[in-house]
């Protein structure tokens, strides 16, 4: 098996421009993934997030996951649960409008730092979304301004532990699926691995590397990139011992945006190959997904399909 993808983005800067781009194609086109280091957070910023959302859990949500598990009967399962993950979870909205004032029992310390590392995470997202515009063949900005809606991007956090399971091969930390959004910046733990996803059938590790930010395409790159890039199952094993950390942030499409392949892909096809993707807005695709999460994401593109096919009817003749 090849190498997971590690990107070195200081090699970006110099002689090693060309290989590193190539490398983030590959993974752009065959993975779906990949990991990126020297990327410009500080490993100090880093270091605090993770210490006081590890301290946040410990004071404030593993007693309440004890006690969810308590009532659910949970540490006594015999056979498979398949519609329940094994994880302790809370969210934050950056944009459009910030909602980390109002989340409760955060310190005001974990506030500052989840802001300042939410501001460094965005300009990254952005950064990246630039460099799979050169890859792909689409102008400067493209990408940016697919996304843009008419409020901006929305841009959220799930931070999520999952702590240790006493029975590991019967609940998944988190069930497989695709990412239904843009582009996904995860800081996860270095220490208690967990992440798969599936690569040619088989589930393969993501591997916990110390202040690495890994990278995952989400449904809608697929969709802009007409099927060249594409988003890919993944999924969270239950480890028996040590509590995984996972800091997920989703650089989203506004609500109101209209998603579609890029016209210059879809025109540049030597075969003459057609838009594969419907077009549909953002809003109504997050909808349907909410349902069918968990499932394969072919099903959803044709739901939209259908939409759009029902949508472009036109009147209904009448005699």
């Amino acid at each position: 098996m090849e190498a997971f993808p590690v990107i070195d983005m200081e090699k970006l800067n110099g002689e090693e421009r060309a290989p590193t781009m190539e490398k983030i194609k590959d993974a752009c086109e065959n993975w779906g993934f990949f990991e990126l280091v020297n990327h410009g957070i500080s490993h100090e910023l880093m270091d605090t997030v993770e210490r006081l959302t590890k301290e946040h859990y410990n004071k404030c949500m593993e007693q309440r996951f004890k006690e969810m598990v308590a009532t659910k009967g949970l540490e006594a399962v015999q056979s498979e649960i398949n519609d329940l993950d094994w994880e302790s979870t809370f969210f934050l909205r950056h944009l459009p409008v910030s909602n980390i004032s109002e989340i409760p029992d955060l310190e005001q310390d974990h506030r500052k730092a989840m802001k300042e590392f939410a501001e460094k995470l965005e300009k990254l997202a952005e950064q990246l979304l630039d460099l799979l515009c050169e890859n792909v063949g689409l102008e400067k900005g493209y990408l940016k301004k697919a996304f843009y809606g008419s409020k901006g991007p929305t841009f959220g956090t799930k931070v999520s532990n999952y702590p240790p399971c006493p029975q590991p091969e019967l609940i998944k930390g988190l069930r497989a699926h695709t990412d239904a959004g843009g582009i996904i910046l995860l800081f996860q733990d270095n220490k208690v691995s967990g992440l798969q996803l599936l690569k040619d059938g088989e589930w393969i590790d993501v591997p916990p590397m110390k202040h690495s930010i890994v990278i995952n395409i989400g449904d809608q790159l697929e969709v802009i990139t007409n099927g060249k890039y594409k988003s890919v199952m993944h999924r969270v094993i239950a480890q028996p011992d040590g509590n995984r950390m996972s800091i997920a942030s989703f650089y989203n499409p506004g609500s109101d945006a209209v998603m579609y392949p890029a016209p210059a892909l879809v025109d540049k096809e030597e075969d003459q190959q057609k838009q594969v993707y419907p077009k549909f807005v953002f809003e109504d695709y997050m909808k349907l997904y909410a349902g069918l999460k968990f499932q394969a994401k072919e099903p959803r593109f044709e739901a939209m399909k259908a939409m759009e096919s029902a949508a472009n009817l036109g009147p209904i003749a009448t005699i």
